[in-house]
């Protein structure tokens, strides 16, 4: 048995049986890479079924002095899935991994922007520029519809199903799920693909895909988060934004407004409302709403 082909027909595995997207297989091997990194330069004579879980630690013990601990517990789960996929194929019978404890992370709240920050976001984009709609439908559509940034990328035109009031996303693990879209929403996308898209020469393989760069190809990760930083700057917005902060301020706002977690939780595609429970931190006010209005002691209640 060797490295190589070990990891190779453990990608494979992670596409064909599990279904995961290119980006989170591309994950597990990195993570893969850094432990065999550390084999060659200090245990070259082990091979995958010949790890132990003393080896194990060592590797641990090498990386948290380079690696904060949401990092070396990714590495690790990374490990771990791998060893698991070898038991499954009976390639070993103990996973080296499974008496290793994941290092405590702390929870960092994520950074929300206010109703008021959007607005202002929306409105420094430069309506004199070509790809302004374009760059209006795509914060209409991270805020209003609370999507990843893969799933904002890989939209579909065949997705939108605008007389339903609907949009089909394709989340995790290709996951499909509906997601309402608002009458703003939608007025922003039309105008963005009746106009500006409409101009642009577009490469057959893209036919289908929403958002297009002035070249007529499919927009990258990289951009979405381009756009959004200029325009953060732009507004002076002095607060650490991502293109995932509209998606948490789509669920916190949700909250804010009487939307119960297990709704929200469907809304942004998680597989288990522990995921959505971190916006239930964000917003005190929701949780005194809640016991205002459930328990039979409140004050409201109270006569």
């Amino acid at each position: 048995m060797n490295w190589q082909d070990s990891i190779n027909n453990f990608k494979n595995y992670l596409n064909i049986e599990r279904g995961l997207s290119t980006n989170s297989i591309k994950s597990y091997e990195n993570d893969l890479n850094k432990f065999l990194n550390f084999l060659q330069i200090e245990k070259n004579k082990y091979k995958p079924d010949e790890v132990t879980t003393d080896l194990i630690k060592e590797f641990i013990y090498d990386i948290s002095k380079k690696l904060k601990s949401s990092s070396q517990s990714r590495i690790i789960s990374g490990i771990r899935n791998f060893y698991d996929y070898l038991i499954f194929e009976n390639i070993i019978s103990n996973n080296p991994v499974d008496n290793i404890e994941l290092p405590k992370i702390e929870k960092k709240l994520p950074n929300i922007l206010s109703i008021e920050e959007i607005d202002r976001i929306i409105n420094n984009i430069n309506k004199e520029k070509p790809e302004s709609e374009r760059n209006i439908a795509i914060i209409e559509t991270l805020y209003g519809c609370g999507l990843r940034v893969s799933e904002l990328i890989n939209l579909k035109i065949s997705n939108l199903f605008f007389s339903e009031d609907f949009i089909i996303v394709t989340g995790k693990g290709n996951k499909q799920r509906l997601v309402p879209i608002s009458e703003v929403n939608k007025k922003s996308i039309n105008s963005y693909i009746l106009n500006s898209r409409g101009k642009l020469k577009i490469k057959e393989e893209y036919k289908d895909t929403l958002f297009l760069n002035r070249r007529g190809s499919k927009l990258s990760r990289e951009m979405i988060f381009t756009i959004i930083k200029k325009l953060v700057l732009k507004s002076k917005i002095n607060k650490k934004i991502s293109p995932h902060s509209f998606r948490h301020s789509f669920a916190t706002h949700l909250l804010e407004n009487g939307a119960d977690l297990k709704s929200i939780q469907q809304l942004l595609g998680h597989q288990s409302i522990t995921t959505t429970e971190i916006y239930m931190h964000l917003d005190n006010k929701a949780l005194l709403n809640v016991m205002n209005k459930y328990h039979p002691r409140s004050e409201n209640k109270v006569k």
